[in-house]
């Protein structure tokens, strides 16, 4: 594949673009390094974003409706109501300053501390952390390698939870991109009901998916409706981590409470700001982002290519979701220091594997890196030719 072909029009920024004193992905290593690492996208907002935050700085930057911003709720129901969270209750919506405090709160009001918490792993690293800081132990199953992709240890997940309280569910799944099937859920549904789990999903990355259809919340179901907590947010699909902003949602309002109690005025609230940019988003945000899946999509195609063609040693599952690729560089030279001795010869930084797993399971990572490609073709095509130049 040609650096070229089947991408999509859409406006990229330059690395020089990028290279600005606000940007923590694009400062914190030096000026000749490529950064592959943090969760953000190196494509500009969404105009509706931009045009409404103008618009909501003219208009003075008092307080918002913090007791709930209705016009914000009301495009929020019409949104999950298609990830079929229907008919939520009156207090099901609680607004949050982001996502990962949603997951420190639910542990903390769902668990005592020496209680296990189930998770899989890899996984996102607030998800280990929010468990062994608060004194929490983590119950975590790894996820079986497939020449099919990554699943999930069924035999395992129910050994585990057999002693767990709490079951923190990643969906679409932070770092290997997968979305779980409707089977899948089901059967993590069945979980929870057999050994009376609560259940927090983050479903942060549900709209950058790759595959076909609705998105299904693992709350869709009213035999979990009861034992769920959902976080979302707008950061990751609308690229606006600046603007810290999240929602818990549930179908029990009294558990709603109880977990965003748990934080109290430890948390913060979400700013008048990231209020104004989620409701341009929700309402006018969606042809912007058709464009950016459809451009990420293509970069994961030639990620994908790339890697079959000139790097065959690295493993690759191709995401059905998220913009990271979840890469297994163990037949690779320097496969035990794979991470920094990419930073160092191929001046490409990338994040390390064992960051996303808890400290028993680390071992098993090492080897693996996390790619960010929601960046231009040509800054990826620069990083994968160095990584290429560097492996031999």
């Amino acid at each position: 594949m040609t650096q070229t072909e089947n991408l999509p029009t859409y406006p990229t920024l330059t690395a020089a673009e990028l290279r600005h004193q606000d940007s923590l992905k694009w400062t914190l290593y030096g000026e000749d390094v490529i950064p592959m690492w943090i969760a953000d996208m190196d494509f500009p907002v969404a105009p509706a974003i931009l045009s409404a935050l103008r618009e909501r700085l003219e208009r003075g930057l008092g307080y918002h409706q913090m007791m709930g911003d209705q016009a914000l709720l009301s495009l929020l129901c019409a949104k999950l109501d298609t990830h079929g969270l229907k008919d939520l209750p009156e207090g099901g919506i609680a607004m949050l300053p982001g996502v990962v405090p949603g997951i420190y709160a639910t542990v903390a009001a769902l668990t005592q501390p020496g209680e296990k918490v189930l998770t899989m792993t890899p996984v996102y690293h607030p998800f280990h952390l929010s468990i062994t800081t608060q004194g929490r132990e983590v119950a975590a199953v790894a996820l079986l390698d497939s020449p099919d992709g990554y699943g999930i240890d069924w035999d395992g997940m129910d050994a585990a939870a057999k002693d767990a309280k709490l079951m923190l569910l990643c969906h679409p799944h932070n770092p290997t991109g997968r979305v779980w099937t409707h089977d899948e859920l089901e059967k993590l549904r069945d979980l929870a009901v057999r050994h009376d789990l609560y259940v927090l999903s983050d479903e942060l990355h549900a709209d950058l998916r790759f595959t076909d259809g609705a998105f299904e919340s693992f709350a869709a179901d009213q035999r979990v409706q009861g034992r769920t907590i959902t976080v979302t947010g707008p950061c990751k699909a609308f690229n606006t981590a600046g603007l810290g902003i999240g929602v818990m949602i549930g179908y029990d309002a009294e558990l709603v409470k109880k977990v965003r109690a748990a934080a109290g005025g430890l948390m913060g609230h979400e700013g008048a700001l990231s209020v104004t940019m989620w409701q341009a988003a929700l309402r006018d945000g969606g042809p912007w982002l058709a464009d950016t899946v459809a451009y990420l999509r293509a970069n994961r195609d030639f990620l994908t290519d790339y890697l079959h063609q000139h790097l065959p040693a690295i493993k690759f599952h191709p995401v059905e979701s998220t913009y990271l690729a979840w890469l297994d560089l163990r037949d690779c030279p320097h496969a035990d220091d794979i991470q920094t001795f990419l930073l160092e010869e191929a001046r490409v930084a990338l994040h390390d594997g064992p960051t996303f797993a808890p400290e028993d399971f680390k071992p098993q990572t090492q080897g693996f890196i996390r790619l960010n490609f929601a960046t231009s073709r040509e800054i990826l095509t620069e990083a994968l030719e160095r990584m290429r130049r560097a492996l031999g």
